[in-house]
């Protein structure tokens, strides 16, 4: 019973931290997105790529919001989409913002240094 109370309490816990400090309020995350897509940045990823799916969730809901370009629509091993070869895409994901390139998962504050972003207090 006691162990039941416990773990309880540890998933309490973990979710007000996960809630109130790991997660960004969604309204700035949003208008972050927001303003990627209307500053000409793109994603390049694939749906199977785990580090695609990682890169999304540093937006949590705002992911919806993201300038997302899809790459490989028919699956790991398959052609990649032509827009995608047109620009060269490599490694997913990759960003393009303000003609420069970045592969690999991208930190929040980073892609707000790399596109210039001027939000609240400059930072996601």
């Amino acid at each position: 019973m006691w162990i039941g109370v416990v773990l309880v309490v540890l998933a309490g816990a973990w979710g007000a931290y996960y809630f109130f400090y790991y997660q960004k309020p969604a309204s700035t995350l949003d208008s972050f997105a927001q303003c990627l897509k209307a500053k000409g940045a793109k994603m390049y990823g694939a749906w199977w790529c785990p580090h695609c799916a990682e890169q999304k969730e540093l937006f949590g809901s705002s992911a919806r919001r993201l300038p997302y370009v899809e790459c490989s629509s028919a699956g790991q091993g398959s052609r990649q989409t032509a827009v995608c070869n047109e620009v060269g895409i490599k490694n997913y994901p990759t960003w393009i913002i303000n003609g420069q390139r970045y592969t690999g998962i991208q930190t929040l504050d980073a892609l707000a240094q790399n596109s210039k972003y001027k939000g609240e207090g400059g930072k996601p």
